[in-house]
């Protein structure tokens, strides 16, 4: 009789102690972010695509988070992204406090041994991607030959010359790309610290042409130059679908004839579907990391970062943590044969 009553009550009390594991363990979390501060380091300079949608969402994000931790943002331009992916990596505090915004064509250095990648992509604990955008190319008045579309490019009759952040950035591997595989008379110029830097230095005249104009950022930033003609957006680079936003421009796919040049182009262009991905360091607290992607789900479905987003002319359409963690192992998991030859045709100048 004892027995059955001293299991009884260890029943119950197993029970409540289940009943209450979850509150406390958020508890916890809370306790953590409350009074705290969430920096987002920004690969770029300011004014781009990632800083703007970066500064979007943290405007929503900590009221998200328990605890409701502030939320700002830095801009550590470097390396085209490899500088804030390397201070995650290696540097960061792995509290998640710290989170960083660099490219998907970044984030794979690795996989094209990059001796300069110092982290491993699986290993960061990907938010999520505050977008899935389109991106594109484009040049200034046609670069003074008219070029309108991919094969305008292609049949240049003198060196069309790009503007790039870095070797590693989707403005360098791009124009490389129509150059290697295509035999476009493409130059890229690296240096430059995001792409407003790159357009300014188009009006200069310093450079002719840019890549790693996504959608939204043409919708937001450079809408005007495209409308009068300045900007002539020549091609798009979206693996599984095409924008009418983009006019006339030639879809990728069109210039890909066979199954391994599409293979290839789908791990040269296909990463950019992960249009702004963030990520949290290694080793940071899974319950953490699970309330971060909680967070950035329901703030990119709020109604008044939505609102605010129609005044910038951005529709952001946000892609899961657990959906770009996965993205990035299969991209990582590509034959090495293909490997090689997207990094000779998009990394080799």
């Amino acid at each position: 009789m004892y027995c059955k009553a001293f299991g009884g009550l260890l029943a119950a009390v197993a029970g409540l102690v289940c009943a209450h594991a979850a509150p406390v363990r958020a508890d916890a979390v809370s306790d953590f972010y409350k009074g705290a501060t969430i920096a987002i380091e920004v690969g770029y300079g300011p004014g781009g695509g990632y800083d703007t949608s970066a500064r979007l969402v943290a405007q929503f994000l900590g009221r998200r988070i328990p605890g409701a931790p502030s939320v700002i943002v830095r801009n550590t331009p470097g390396g085209g992204g490899l500088r804030v992916a390397n201070m995650l990596f290696g540097a960061a505090p792995k509290d998640g406090l710290t989170l960083g915004i660099f490219s998907s064509d970044v984030a794979l250095e690795p996989l094209y041994d990059n001796k300069q990648a110092l982290f491993q992509v699986d290993r960061f604990n990907w938010i999520g991607s505050l977008d899935t955008d389109l991106m594109s190319c484009g040049v200034w008045k046609g670069a003074g030959v008219g070029i309108k579309s991919l094969a305008d490019l292609v049949a240049a009759k003198k060196t069309i010359v790009f503007g790039s952040s870095a070797p590693s950035a989707d403005t360098s591997l791009y124009p490389l790309f129509f150059k290697n595989a295509l035999g476009a008379p493409a130059k890229v110029i690296n240096g430059y610290s995001g792409t407003r830097d790159i357009m300014l230095a188009m009006q200069r005249g310093e450079v002719d042409g840019v890549c790693g104009l996504f959608e939204s950022s043409v919708r937001g930033s450079y809408m005007r130059d495209v409308r009068s003609g300045d900007l002539n957006l020549f091609v798009q680079v979206g693996m599984d679908r095409k924008s009418p936003f983009f006019g006339e421009a030639t879809p990728i796919t069109e210039a890909l004839k066979t199954d391994e040049m599409k293979a290839i182009g789908q791990l040269v262009f296909g990463p950019s579907l992960i249009t702004r991905p963030l990520a949290a360091p290694p080793g940071t607290p899974p319950e953490r990391v699970a309330a971060l992607r909680k967070a950035l789900a329901e703030t990119m479905r709020d109604p008044e970062l939505i609102a605010e987003a129609a005044k910038m002319q951005l529709t952001p359409i946000p892609m899961s943590g657990e959906e770009a963690q996965a993205m990035f192992a299969g991209f990582m998991a590509t034959r090495a044969d293909l490997v090689k030859k997207a990094f000779e045709f998009s990394h080799v100048e």
